[in-house]
């Protein structure tokens, strides 16, 4: 058991976060389960959206998925189902007209010469104080 305040605050985030990733693992499994069982078109892309998910919270990694979503492909075409790669439908933005304002001119001084630094004589180098016996 964590004795340091932090440390118990760690863990009961990371009892949080288990929970969410378990809760994100049941429902790819529950995807798999219903294509397995009845084979179609919107069972296979449920379970690529399910694997995209997991993939963006960083549960499983992209090559994973990627792998994984390949065998769920492989399988519904073996029952005769055509599945098509789930794509992210693309939110149109507005795009904000460019400003007809010209920038305005730079009217910069030129830099003036720093005056030349003049030096004096050099002075002596300061003496040490003799070593004392």
């Amino acid at each position: 058991m964590p004795i340091i305040k932090s440390a118990k605050k760690q863990a009961r985030a990371d009892q949080k976060k288990k929970a969410k990733n378990d809760r994100i693992k049941k429902q790819i499994k529950a995807a798999y389960k219903k294509l397995v069982k009845t084979p179609s078109a919107a069972a296979a892309q449920a379970l690529q959206s399910e694997y995209d998910k997991a993939v963006k919270k960083g549960l499983i990694k992209k090559n994973t998925a990627s792998r994984r979503k390949s065998t769920a492909a492989k399988l519904a075409r073996t029952a005769g189902v055509k599945v098509e790669k789930a794509t992210k439908a693309k939110v149109a933005t507005p795009k904000a007209p460019k400003a007809a304002v010209k920038p305005a001119a730079k009217t910069t001084k030129p830099a003036a010469k720093a005056p030349a630094k003049t030096t004096t004589a050099k002075k002596s180098a300061a003496k040490k104080p003799a070593a004392k016996k």
